[in-house]
């Protein structure tokens, strides 16, 4: 039955795609998915009498079935290409990818492989404590707000490089690293105190020793990387060999900084396709469970 709900609000109005249109061409795609999340709450006025259950229910769902639908439109637009229709024969992170990376003029076919990788990635992904987005939605909620708000605000939250950018921020050290040959020399950068280079990626503010999802992520990126991968891309060389010198420096073994979540699902991405401004849109994606389920549940 719930999932029977889900699939029957993946759509979203038709007018909402002329809101993507308002968007400066470039315009990054957490600002279009922010501010179409938050215009929700003017098709569902209903939502905002949160004090019945049977509505507060209704939005949960809509905010899980919707958002990925909306985030997809995002990508789609930033890159000029039509919206693609949600498929509802396909399972949650499948249609997803559908909407992605289809196109109306032949057929796409999901890597099962794919879907697997970002089911586990927004498995992971959904719910930490309390950190920053989900205090957000909890603290706007609060006050009784519509629900698609109380989203909104989340979305704004996370966007932020030291919360939900933090999987973007390792692909732009990557790059900025550049060559295999230049780790040591970033190594040491790393290590100088006065020296503004961080490893993104590295160490948590909860975990203080080993990141547990770390584990099970880990996993699934060399599988992703086998089955998926271009041997030949110089940036996962360069990602695995920085993570086998990381594990093996006494420095960051002492302060127990050891690779996160964040290092490996980047990489992920990028793998699937993923642009790096999608990152962060594919981490709302998954927090978007965790705000239906407060939505249906906090108020």
């Amino acid at each position: 039955d719930f999932s029977a709900s889900i699939k029957a609000h993946t759509m979203i109005n038709e007018s909402l795609k002329s809101f993507y249109h308002g968007f400066h061409h470039d315009a990054h795609p957490m600002a279009s998915l922010m501010g179409v999340v938050g215009s929700l709450s003017s098709f569902y006025p209903d939502a905002a009498d949160i004090y019945d259950p049977q509505q507060r229910e209704i939005a949960a769902h809509r905010i899980v079935a919707k958002i990925p639908t909306i985030a997809a439109a995002s990508y789609k637009y930033s890159i000029g290409e039509p919206f693609v229709y949600p498929k509802n024969s396909l399972a949650h992170c499948a249609n997803l990818l559908n909407m992605m990376f289809s196109v109306p003029s032949e057929e796409y076919e999901v890597n099962p492989i794919a879907a697997k990788a970002l089911d586990l990635i927004f498995m992971l992904h959904l719910d930490h404590e309390q950190n920053v987005s989900t205090s957000t939605v909890r603290l706007s909620g609060s006050t009784g707000t519509n629900p698609f708000a109380c989203m909104a605000t989340g979305i704004s939250a996370l966007w932020g490089p030291a919360h939900g950018g933090a999987n973007e921020a390792v692909l732009t050290m990557l790059e900025e690293i550049g060559d295999v040959k230049n780790i040591s020399k970033y190594i040491e950068k790393a290590k100088d105190k006065n020296d503004p280079f961080r490893l993104m990626g590295f160490g948590h503010r909860v975990y203080k020793n080993y990141d547990p999802r770390a584990k099970i992520i880990r996993k699934m990126c060399y599988e992703v990387l086998d089955k998926l991968g271009d041997p030949g891309d110089p940036m996962f060389e360069l990602a695995l060999k920085l993570e086998e010198v990381a594990l093996n420096d006494d420095y960051f073994v002492s302060r127990k900084l050891y690779p996160n979540v964040d290092f490996y699902s980047g990489i992920i991405y990028r793998v699937l396709g993923i642009p790096t401004n999608m990152f962060t849109v594919m981490f709302a994606v998954a927090r978007a469970w965790l705000g239906g389920a407060m939505v249906g549940n906090d108020h």
